[in-house]
């Protein structure tokens, strides 16, 4: 049987502030590329259509830095000086929903740097989709499946 150590209340919400600051750096750096990627001459490149669907990826992004940041403004302005139990639930919420839009960011924007790279519409579809469902199954399906086995 494996050991099991239960985190305080302040632990808990000392990780989740950890954590959205651990994932915050990589979600930052991937929006500067993509800010900057429209400024490159390949850029032109793309149908319209997938200008906009970099766009949107670039908005997806940015949707999950806001929610990575969303804990600690919440702390600040709802539960300064204290810990509860409703922080630690809306910080893990946020934290784990903003994997999502990130995910969906990082698999849009792969599929349009294969599009310039293969020029193949079908295998930079399979490469997007890949690259989505392998994060996908990291960041969901292998806590869910390791996370029932210990129940």
């Amino acid at each position: 049987m494996e050991d099991v150590h239960r985190e305080t209340l302040e632990e808990e919400a000392t990780h989740a502030i950890d954590e959205a600051r651990m994932l915050l750096p990589g979600v930052q750096a991937l929006l500067g590329f993509q800010l900057v990627g429209v400024l490159n001459a390949r850029f032109a490149d793309f149908p319209h259509v997938e200008q906009l669907l970099h766009l949107g990826a670039t908005l997806l992004t940015a949707l999950a830095m806001a929610l990575l940041m969303t804990p600690a403004a919440y702390h600040r302005q709802v539960g300064r000086g204290v810990v509860t139990r409703r922080f630690v639930r809306v910080a893990s919420r946020l934290l784990t929903v903003a994997l999502v839009p990130f995910a969906t960011g990082i698999a849009i924007d792969l599929y349009l740097l294969a599009r310039l790279i293969v020029r193949d519409q079908v295998a930079s579809l399979a490469i997007g989709a890949a690259a989505w469902a392998m994060l996908a199954g990291l960041w969901y399906g292998l806590p869910h499946l390791i996370g029932s086995g210990r129940r």
